[in-house]
């Protein structure tokens, strides 16, 4: 049974993030009219209690509060923004999504610095922006969690980013491993990092957010990489989801396992094989297996 539903709205965005997955589907693509988007809302309403409303950038679609309140007509219980957040730096917009029903916000910060965010989303006054928007949010009672894309410009500076996600009052936050699709693959060698390199500085942004009583985890780092942190591991704990995309994705846990991700032969004898989904195979195929070494002991 599907237990959640990712509807995109369209790919314009008002970031030029230097990994962004989407690629090139913003000048060949654009926007989805708000009526197909309502068909597939009231379709993924039989499938599902709870949605996320994504894109690009969601909130810059002239008919997003539509689309909210119609989540919120079809009875979704759950409706959940997938967002940069800088929209909600404007206070009534942040009142008027939260009155339409939204009332879950993921948004994404990638630097501690206005200099590393806005380099990473090629967008001037981007960070303050996302970071008042956070704050508007917090104020309001919602819940906020942060996705944080790991790559080569932030990874040393994860505690830092994780500090400022404390002090943001964020209930949650996630290291994602970055996918070299679209965008971050065509700079593959200025984007993505070795696992090696990344591991301690995930290892203390995740002990900070354990010690401030937040909910932590990461996204796309084999459970090899995680010595001591297994159970902050976010694949054994993603709700399957079903993704309205330019195509259909009907279980995403599925495509990752099948056709997202890529496992070495060595890998079979990891006491970790049946959970761990491997790296995202762009990076197995350009970097290798040699970093990954099986988990053999029995805890």
């Amino acid at each position: 049974m599907i237990e959640k539903v990712d509807v995109k709205c369209g790919f314009l965005c008002n970031n030029r993030c230097l990994f962004c997955v989407q690629g090139n589907k913003r000048t060949q693509i654009g926007d989805i009219p708000t009526p197909d988007i309502i068909q597939t809302l009231e379709k993924a309403r039989s499938e599902a209690h709870s949605v996320v409303l994504t894109g690009g950038e969601v909130t810059i679609k002239p008919d997003f509060l539509q689309l909210v309140n119609k989540a919120g007509e079809l009875g979704f219980r759950h409706i959940q923004i997938q967002t940069n957040g800088r929209m909600f730096a404007i206070n009534d917009f942040c009142d008027k999504t939260i009155r339409a029903g939204a009332n879950d916000f993921s948004v994404a910060l990638h630097g501690h610095t206005p200099a590393l965010h806005d380099y990473l989303t090629q967008s001037k006054g981007a960070f303050y922006q996302t970071v008042k928007g956070i704050k508007n949010l917090k104020k309001r009672g919602q819940r906020v969690g942060l996705n944080i894309v790991v790559n080569r410009s932030n990874f040393r500076n994860l505690p830092s980013i994780a500090a400022l996600a404390i002090r943001l009052q964020v209930d949650q936050y996630q290291f994602a491993f970055v996918h070299a699709l679209g965008t971050a693959g065509k700079n593959f060698s200025r984007i993505v990092p070795r696992y090696t390199l990344i591991e301690p500085y995930v290892k203390k942004g995740l002990s900070l957010g354990i010690l401030a009583g937040k909910s932590v985890m990461t996204e796309a780092i084999p459970y090899c990489m995680m010595s001591g942190y297994y159970p902050y591991v976010a694949e054994r704990i993603i709700p399957k989801t079903k993704i309205y995309d330019v195509g259909v994705i009907d279980d995403y846990t599925d495509y990752r396992v099948k056709e997202g991700k890529l496992k070495g032969e060595h890998c079979t004898v990891c006491r970790f094989n049946a959970v761990c989904e491997g790296p995202w195979k762009e990076y197995s195929e350009r970097y290798g297996f040699f970093e990954f070494r099986p988990v053999l002991n029995p805890a």
